[in-house]
């Protein structure tokens, strides 16, 4: 049977985990894996993650499953988390995941159920793992114009021309802020008009926010989700805790539905149960225990916060300290769009020549497309990775 496969592709995150793991430089620098650095370049617990993880060890007293929709506490905490101040809250409905990426999994598998033709649109460009998540899930995939490559801005008027022609078998797949790949986020009045229309046209707004906490803060990144749950009937959202808890190997995430009453959401997370029978049956327990240990308990959540703060601090002084090197080295503010992003990344448009060059010669490592993690760059680090772009002709 084996042998009547086709031979794999290989992932273009992972290929670049490898070369970069391979390169004997001393000198290399990783900018293409999305995960937070400190200044030393390490990605570090966070104090408030090690005191629950702690503590959790001396009072947990079962390592018994924890059902198919997980962590109570958890699902309460974070839906708390996401739709706080909403009156959507009311109306929905939360199941712990594997992750975000088993939150889209998740929502895809339920999309395919409840509209088997329905067409998923995604952002141009977007998140690596959804268009795969999506088509694997058996769903019509298209794109809708996002990234202006010239200004590296949203072009929201590209954008909400083709979200105008969307209707009932439409699913619009958003990126709640620090839009992954491009760092370009919408505007408050993008999100109005996308609220505006879902309610006229009837198509179904799906919200990833995978990095709340790491553009403004924790609730202005979920402003204009908020603001556009509580104008729809039904909305579907992925979130996870990789990012904003440091949880990365955990694969703590969640899904929330919203229905138009609460006992649709209600019915639909026991249909979602039923589904994750079907895939990884039950989730895993210890990052949630963590992340519901902290949003339940006032010093570890105030101590979270603060941390959260200090990480989000920091690659701003990233994005400033790129911008002002950027404007001496080459006396230009063509760079500048990288002090306007928000989170973790930046789309630059480096070629595959241009990104082949930067491994090759000057041992800096970015993924296919041009995305760079900005929070993984040290601060001593920055002129050489800004004289870098600027010999490979960015």
């Amino acid at each position: 049977m084996l042998e009547l496969l086709n031979a794999p592709q290989g992932d273009p995150i992972l290929s670049v985990m490898t070369a970069y793991q391979e390169d004997i430089r001393p000198d290399k620098i990783d900018l293409g894996i999305g995960i937070y650095k400190d200044e030393n370049g390490q990605t570090p617990i966070m104090h408030s993650v090690r005191n629950a993880a702690v503590t959790l060890a001396v009072s947990e007293e079962s390592k018994s499953y924890v059902g198919l929709v997980g962590d109570e506490q958890f699902n309460t905490a974070m839906q708390d988390l996401v739709l706080k101040g909403t009156k959507a809250i009311l109306r929905a409905s939360t199941l712990q995941t594997p992750g975000a990426s088993g939150a889209l999994r998740m929502l895809a598998d339920l999309i395919k159920m409840a509209r088997p033709n329905a067409r998923v649109w995604l952002s141009n460009p977007s998140y690596i793992n959804h268009r795969p998540i999506m088509e694997k899930a058996g769903l019509q995939v298209f794109e809708y114009p996002y990234l202006d490559v010239t200004t590296k801005q949203v072009d929201e008027e590209a954008m909400l021309r083709v979200v105008e022609t969307l209707g009932c078998e439409d699913v619009l797949l958003i990126h709640g802020c620090c839009h992954n790949p491009s760092g370009a986020d919408l505007s408050f009045e993008a999100w109005e008009k996308i609220a505006q229309l879902a309610q006229k046209n009837g198509f179904l707004p799906f919200i990833d926010i995978a990095y709340q906490g790491l553009g403004d803060d924790m609730d202005k990144d979920a402003k204009g989700l908020r603001m556009l749950v509580d104008k729809v009937d039904e909305a579907l959202i992925s979130t996870s805790c990789s990012k904003n808890f440091g949880l990365y190997r955990e694969r703590t995430g969640a899904v929330i539905v919203i229905g138009k009453i609460l006992q649709k959401a209600k019915d639909t997370r026991i249909i979602m149960g039923e589904l994750a029978r079907g895939s990884y049956s039950m989730p895993p327990s210890h990052g949630a225990a963590i992340v519901a240990k902290i949003l339940n308990d006032t010093i570890l959540k105030k101590q979270w916060q603060q941390e959260l703060e200090e990480m989000r601090n920091r690659v701003l002084g990233l994005r400033k300290g790129l911008v002002n090197a950027f404007r001496k080295q080459t006396d230009s503010n063509r760079f500048d769009y990288i002090g306007l992003h928000k989170g973790m990344f930046s789309m630059t448009g480096l070629n595959e020549e241009q990104i082949q060059s930067l491994q090759k010669d000057h041992s800096i490592y970015l993924i296919r497309g041009g995305r760079i993690n900005i929070a993984g760059l040290q601060e001593h680090q920055i002129d050489k990775v800004v004289s870098a772009f600027i010999a490979v002709g960015a």
